[in-house]
């Protein structure tokens, strides 16, 4: 299996930064954690922008830093894009000729992304006449996200790419890298702060605090304990419009959840809130609930205030539900006791829904 591996120490004016971390090199990997945390210090060793004593970086069998070997592969050998933070387009250029300034020095035989792929993955066929000036900030990213790509790389680095981005346009690039994901198959590096861009994005996840990794695994091992929720990787099976409600099949059986802007056969990734899971030690009968789910309890967590966490097994997928202490002392709730997950349909919306 690919691999992309980082073993890497640099110290800074009052900061130092050591990793040593190993990840599947597929899909998108996030480099998560708050600012300050060293998350693009890492993603510019990867990139061979910057040098850590010490060093070791591979990707994918191929070592690109080795000092015990005295080896650095430079920066332009690597076969890396790198999408910042800001646009950084050239401004005396038209859309296309900022595409086509790195497009036309790669070789043609070594082209892995056709420029007339990346317009369309991107949506920015209307565009290419235009000036950066005359962009909006999340136009912009999505033009140096087709740059990047059409340097034909072998792993995409994006370093938090909706920082500069408006609110209301986060959820649009979201929904481009979504397709670059699953479209070109490319690994993708991406270093991000925010919870619901990992959530949404991430397949696994390198956390990251004061210049250390403190967990490395797949997103529901890694940030569904720091969003108090569970994440699910679902199936559109089909959708009601008369009711409004969509029904999605995952692991552990079935979902209603609100209508959500996806076909029957599109995978989404559902995150439910561990509020939102009440418990049950029969089903019920004449209530509301739409999502009736058979689990069995694994453990309970140590909770804080009057709240405590229940972890469930729902046919082999790991579930999250938060109840009150009295709630779980009168239902006498303990590992390996049968329970029923319950869960409005209203609870999941397309704010809590990602295209997995």
């Amino acid at each position: 299996m690919s691999e992309l591996q980082v073993g890497v120490r640099l110290g800074l004016e009052g900061f130092t930064l050591e990793v040593d971390f190993a990840v599947a090199a597929r899909g998108v990997i996030a480099l998560f954690g708050p600012s300050g945390a060293g998350k693009t210090t890492i993603l510019r060793c990867i990139a061979g922008l910057v040098r850590a004593r010490g060093g070791r970086v591979a990707f994918d069998g191929e070592s690109w830093q080795d000092d015990a070997q005295r080896l650095f592969v430079p920066s332009h050998e690597r076969g890396c894009g790198y999408v910042f933070q800001e646009a950084s387009l050239f401004s005396h250029l038209s859309v296309r000729g900022n595409l086509e300034f790195g497009y036309r020095r790669v070789p043609a035989e070594a082209r892995r992304v056709a420029f007339e792929q990346a317009v369309e993955l991107l949506g920015i066929a209307s565009l290419l006449a235009r000036r950066p000036a005359n962009l909006s900030g999340g136009e912009r990213q999505r033009v140096a996200i087709a740059r990047a790509l059409l340097a034909s790389p072998r792993l995409l680095l994006m370093d938090e790419p909706l920082a500069s981005v408006d609110s209301a346009r986060k959820g649009e690039i979201l929904y481009y890298i979504e397709r670059l994901r699953d479209d070109l198959r490319m690994p993708i590096v991406y270093v991000s702060h925010a919870l619901d861009e990992v959530l949404r994005l991430a397949d696994s996840v390198v956390e990251v605090a004061d210049g250390r990794v403190t967990a490395v695994g797949t997103v529901h091992e890694t940030i569904g304990k720091h969003a108090g929720a569970t994440v699910l990787d679902a199936v559109v099976a089909d959708q009601d419009l008369a009711s409004g409600l969509a029904r999605l099949r995952f692991g552990g059986g079935e979902l209603y959840t609100s209508d959500l802007d996806a076909l029957p056969g599109e995978r989404v990734r559902v995150r439910i809130s561990a509020r939102d899971v009440a418990l049950a030690l029969s089903r019920p009968r004449d209530a509301s609930f739409l999502n009736v789910l058979e689990g069995t309890v694994t453990a309970l967590g140590e909770g804080s205030g009057a709240s405590i966490d229940i972890q469930l097994d729902v046919s082999g997928t790991p579930f999250l539900a938060q109840i009150t202490r009295k709630s779980a002392t009168a239902l006498a709730i303990a590992p390996g006791r049968t329970v029923y997950a319950l869960i409005k349909a209203v609870a999941i919306d397309r704010h809590s829904v990602g295209y997995a």
